[in-house]
């Protein structure tokens, strides 16, 4: 754990105790801050206390004596409207910041210049951030991975010079993180999202901005009419970009060609890896993800045969486009965490013949947007609330069933896939829909696809299925 002692004797309100709040909490206490937190839920002011936190409602406190406000990142600083904490900091002058400016002030104070990468980006972010922190530890380097991918920051080990900081950051951190300072300061891209809590686009923008603006080296996807801006600002005021591109090629920076990750820099081009052959970066979004990891890993001293090496060995994320077993040919693919039409796109239009199984809580707009991949399903099997309006969409392009439960669709598409002829069918669930009508989250229903893929005769796993589940205790 960092313990926060920038705030040392400072009075400090801290609003949200779910996860990384409570781990910011206990930050702080162990730093000697002078802490006073509140949730709007019972159950978590209670934990905390249990835990050993300072525990008061805030509107008791006396604003005027009071230095900093930390938000958790899921509470409103401005849009829809401010929180009502924020209201009160606001009109005593009171500072607002979150976890991730915590960390940025014990890196500043106890181990300046240290290798701090952080990612945010509307798409692919989390699996990036995974890459990189990979790769680094793959060269035998001290990886600490934290941040919006699942570990809060701040129970991380502290800042060192041996040490490498790699942190997914979302909007919401960055908002409530002004110092943010990166080594290196990863932007992929910029497409409409979570703009309920941004008010338009751009302020989302200029808010993701923020992550790269006063990083030491700023690598930015240009394949967005959005992050180029950013990118040729940036640059005009002498900062030190460096682009990536999945889409064409650059005269400077990184960029793919097929399989091949490749960079241009003073008018010579030479090719830097082939992600032929790795399973877990297919696609070319998985291209993007890695042109960015490898910049970033550049910018803290990675050797291109190190950074080779770990791209062979890369796992891939958990429940993100994850291949889990073989049978024959036959690949299983794990990517519960498509939890919407976009999100499942990637997926689909990196494997053929798909053997598709989708459904669950559907969100606005069903699948119709999937319907230019539908040529690549050989046939859908569709589970939970969503299936028969699924069935309605995709029914004209491709054959399909309703499975209703996970347990029968795994079961009838590893039937089917069998007597597929294709050099490689995938089994895919990619559900295009929140798990919620069945499943606590899409970890959970992740899990429970692999599981009963392990089930399934004459398979052959290709990861550790031991501890599957153990991280929902």
């Amino acid at each position: 754990m960092i313990a926060a002692s920038t705030f040392r004797g400072r009075r400090v309100a801290l609003f949200g105790l779910g996860g990384s709040g409570l781990a910011t909490a206990k930050s702080l206490v162990a730093g000697g801050a002078d802490v006073s937190a509140w949730d709007d839920n019972p159950a978590q002011v209670e934990a905390a206390r249990e835990a050993g936190i300072p525990v008061a409602d805030l509107r008791d406190l006396d604003w005027a004596s009071l230095d900093t406000l930390v938000l958790a990142p899921g509470v409103p600083l401005t849009h829809p409207k401010p929180h009502w904490t924020v209201d009160l900091a606001n009109s005593h002058g009171v500072e607002i910041i979150g976890d991730v400016e915590i960390f940025v002030r014990e890196r500043r104070a106890h181990a300046p210049g240290s290798p701090f990468i952080a990612i945010t980006g509307t798409n692919g972010k989390s699996t990036t951030t995974a890459l990189i922190a990979h790769l680094i530890a793959h060269s035998g380097r001290d990886a600490q991975l934290g941040g919006n991918i699942g570990t809060a920051v701040l129970t991380l080990a502290p800042p060192a010079a041996e040490r490498v900081h790699v942190v997914e950051c979302s909007s919401y951190q960055i908002d409530l993180a002004p110092s943010l300072d990166p080594s290196a300061g990863l932007l992929l891209n910029l497409t409409p999202d979570h703009l309920d809590r941004h008010g338009s686009m751009q302020h989302y923008a200029d808010v993701k901005a923020r992550l790269v603006a006063q990083s030491d080296v700023a690598i930015i996807g240009v394949d967005d009419d959005w992050c180029r801006g950013i990118a040729d600002s940036l640059e005009s005021q002498a900062g030190t970009v460096v682009r990536i591109s999945k889409d064409h090629a650059l005269e400077d920076g990184l960029f793919a060609q097929g399989s091949l990750i490749r960079q241009s820099k003073a008018g010579a081009t030479h090719d830097l890896a082939d992600l032929s052959g790795i399973a877990t970066l297919r696609g070319a979004h998985n291209a993007q993800n890695a042109a960015a990891a490898i910049a970033a890993c550049q910018a803290v001293g990675l050797s291109e045969d190190e950074i080779r090496a770990g791209l062979a060995a890369f796992p891939g994320l958990k429940h993100r486009m994850q291949p889990v077993a073989r049978r024959g040919r036959v690949v299983f693919v794990n990517d519960s965490k498509a939890t919407n039409a976009e999100a499942a796109a990637p997926a689909l239009q990196s494997f053929e013949p798909i053997y598709w199984i989708a459904g669950g809580l559907p969100k606005e707009g069903g699948i119709a947007a999937l319907e230019p991949f539908f040529p690549r399903i050989a046939k859908a099997y569709l589970i939970g609330e969503a299936a028969a309006g699924f069935a309605a969409t995709i029914g004209a392009h491709a054959p399909f069933e309703i499975s209703d439960t996970l347990d029968n669709a795994v079961a009838a598409a590893a039937r089917d896939a069998a007597s597929d002829t294709a050099a490689m069918p995938a089994v895919l669930l990619s559900p295009a829909c929140a798990s919620f009508d069945q499943y606590r989250n899409f970890e959970v229903r992740g899990d429970a696809y692999v599981s009963l893929v392990s089930g399934l005769d004459d398979i052959e796993m290709l990861i550790d299925v031991e501890n599957i589940g153990e991280h929902h205790g």
